[in-house]
């Protein structure tokens, strides 16, 4: 099993990958968001944000202002209280009109509690789960893990609100690490339920695996939005000279409300993560957290 504190061994990691980069060239177009477009991702920061609050409060849906924000949630299911691997919790969204997975990130405040984490190496996705995927896809080992133990589980409770709303509709959330496994999630029902309209929207996630696993989604035609926000290290770790890629679809701030679209895999025009942080001396981990248009995605909200 894997912690989320284990997961700051990617962060010593990836410097020493990212320190020694090579400079970078600009790739492919950048494109600003409108107010609009920016306006539509406040309710998946929401939805981020309430998977840090204590799922017993997340099954009656009363976990204070990260729940009354977000009125009407039908709670399916949630992981245990204190899970090892992280929290997460699966429902409806009648706004939305949407099923909703959404993974809880990793508090930057626990990271120093570990320095060790002996699964950051790449591996084939497990052939049970991904049938079918070629061995030559490769994730970071610790996420594999951490979205293997509840995959079942959340696929039931989708199930479940599907028999209930006849809703084909399946959203993934989730901050950082949680990021990285509601990734994997996605990949996961779009092979065990093909018929389902799957979206992603991630905040300040790592890259999770390598440049084959990259390709491999952008050809499952997944509704992929990789929100990038400033100067934040997470999404340029792992180091790419560990073979780790990003898939397309960021979004990256340049302010809490001056957004743009950056084209491709890793672009690293400098208005993109790549290109905005090309090495951890520049970079500043409380971005991680917000604010997403004036969302901070962390536990504070959950004031019940």
């Amino acid at each position: 099993m894997v912690s989320g504190t284990r997961f700051f061994t990617i962060l010593l990691v990836g410097a020493t990958a990212i320190i020694a980069s090579p400079t970078l060239v600009p790739q492919a177009k950048v494109t600003r968001l409108t107010a609009e477009q920016v306006k539509a991702f406040e309710p998946y920061a929401l939805l981020a944000r309430a998977a840090f609050c204590p799922p017993a409060q997340l099954k009656t849906w009363s976990c204070g202002t990260a729940c009354s924000a977000l009125p009407g949630m039908d709670v399916e299911a949630t992981s245990e209280e204190d899970v090892l691997d992280g929290a997460w919790f699966v429902g409806y969204n009648p706004s939305l009109k949407t099923i909703v997975v959404s993974n809880q990130g990793t508090d930057l405040s626990e990271l120093p509690a570990s320095l060790v984490d002996p699964d950051f190496h790449q591996v084939p996705l497990d052939s049970k789960l991904f049938p079918g995927v070629p061995s030559s896809v490769k994730v970071h080992n610790g996420f594999q893990m951490a979205q293997a133990t509840s995959a079942l589980e959340k696929l039931e409770a989708v199930k479940a609100l599907i028999a209930k709303y006849g809703s084909p509709s399946i959203t993934f959330t989730g901050l950082g690490r949680g990021g990285c496994i509601s990734l994997l999630d996605a990949l996961y029902f779009s092979q065990n339920m093909p018929k389902a309209k799957i979206k992603v929207v991630t905040h300040g996630m790592p890259r999770v695996g390598n440049r084959a696993f990259a390709n491999y989604i952008d050809k499952r035609h997944l509704d992929v939005s990789r929100i990038t926000n400033q100067q934040d290290p997470l999404p340029i770790l792992p180091g790419k000279y560990l073979d780790y890629r990003h898939s397309s679809g960021e979004k990256h701030l340049l302010s809490d409300t001056l957004w743009v679209a950056c084209s491709g895999q890793d672009n690293t025009d400098e208005q993109c993560s790549a290109g905005a942080v090309p090495n951890m001396f520049q970079a500043d981990p409380q971005d991680n957290k917000g604010p997403y248009n004036g969302i901070m995605i962390d536990k504070e909200a959950c004031d019940a």
